[in-house]
């Protein structure tokens, strides 16, 4: 079988892990087989500072249509290219990652009319944005010519579902997977090389929030919900830690510091991913509070970690990665005593917060890279033999 898989950006770390990790499990279970990802662009215009890190290599073949970013890469342009690479690699199993890009839409239709069989990739979920019912019957006629579907979590195979999509074709539910190993070790290390002494910094636990600092992120309530707590709390070493950066920021700064909270409320600023784990080394719990969230991989990262996570319901994350009083709990993002009652737990219980971590690692193991990764390749063995 000769798998192509269609993608958007090279500089994509977590997805290149699984493409590296889909590579080695056709290698090792299913030889002869040939697998090639092809990238569009080097990445988003919004991420054009990133550069390749030879630190982290790509360990799988792989192909890149245009040298620039996504966004500079015209329809015609796209679609032309696809059909190329397509015809040049001739697969018998094609992967695209979307229903969104009319560039791959018409590229499984072109190879559904070749007796190719697709999989499409689906990270969308009912939450994502407001819908017609125009757009969602476009929807249902495109899926209804894939073959099979890999999804994020529990919400994006719910939309499909509810796209007609028949559960069967529904071949991996959680493909939502970090590099857990490299986040682990670099998790592990920087724990080491904390003070084993009592110092003040050593002694002081902390909620994290990690990601972009804009609207959408909800971090104006999850504020107000510290600051109201903090006052009321019975051990007030606990701070905030803030990790990321975006047009927010000097607005977020404002409420701190007009909150009477600058001591207790620290922004770090923006770092690459593979430095996220050094932040959660000093950290006790993770919040995600988003108003909208397709998934939210830092809760994988935070939860390979052993941290307990408190996460907003309408992340897509929340009905696979999150049990409340287990291993978190979720609240609603309109909702400030909900999140409040959350931050009061763990400020009153931190000896739950070693067993809850605990239960973090439980749950997350399903979304091990190499165990979708394996799960994907039987898929498409399946596939080539006419099984789904």
């Amino acid at each position: 079988m000769r798998i192509l898989v269609v993608h958007n950006q090279l500089w994509a770390h977590y997805k290149s892990r699984l493409f590296s990790e889909i590579h080695h499990a056709l290698q090792e279970n299913y030889p002869g087989s040939e697998f090639l990802v092809v990238h569009i662009a080097l990445h988003e215009a919004s991420r054009s500072v990133m550069q390749n890190d030879e630190k982290h290599p790509y360990e799988y073949p792989y192909k890149v249509l245009f040298d620039r970013s996504l966004d500079s890469v015209g329809f015609r342009e796209r679609r032309k290219a696809l059909f190329k690479a397509f015809d040049d690699y001739q697969p018998t199993i094609l992967n695209i990652t979307g229903y969104f890009d009319w560039a791959q839409v018409l590229l499984m239709f072109y190879a559904r009319a070749k007796g190719v069989k697709v999989v499409l990739s689906s990270e969308s979920s009912s939450m994502d944005n407001s819908r017609s019912a125009i757009k969602e019957n476009i929807k249902k006629f495109i899926v209804s010519r894939a073959n099979a579907f890999f999804c994020f979590g529990k919400t994006s195979a719910d939309y499909l579902l509810s796209l007609g999509v028949k559960p069967s074709k529904i071949a991996v539910r959680n493909a939502a997977v970090i590099d857990e190993d490299l986040i682990r070790e670099n998790y592990d290390r920087a724990r080491s090389e904390m003070p084993s002494h009592k110092s003040t910094e050593a002694d002081t636990r902390k909620f994290i929030y990690v990601g972009r600092l804009a609207p959408e992120k909800n971090l104006e309530m999850l504020i107000r919900a510290y600051a109201a707590v903090h006052k009321t709390a019975k051990d007030e070493s606990w701070k905030l830690l803030i990790v990321g950066d975006g047009p927010l920021r000097e607005n977020l700064e404002t409420q701190v510091a007009d909150s009477g909270q600058t001591d207790n409320i620290i922004f770090a600023g923006g770092f690459p991913w593979h430095q996220v784990p050094g932040w959660l080394a000093k950290s006790d719990v993770l919040i995600l509070p988003s108003k909208s969230e397709p998934w939210g991989l830092v809760v994988n990262e935070a939860m390979v970690c052993g941290m307990p996570v408190i996460v907003s319901e309408n992340c897509g994350c929340a009905k696979d990665l999150v049990k409340n009083d287990v291993n978190g709990f979720t609240f609603d993002p309109e909702e400030q005593l909900q999140l409040e009652s959350a931050l009061r737990f763990f400020i009153n219980n931190p000896e739950h917060i070693l067993t809850m971590g605990k239960e973090s690692l439980k749950l997350i193991a399903p979304f091990s890279s190499k165990t979708v990764a394996y799960e994907m390749a039987n898929c498409y063995k399946k596939l080539s033999g006419n099984l789904l």
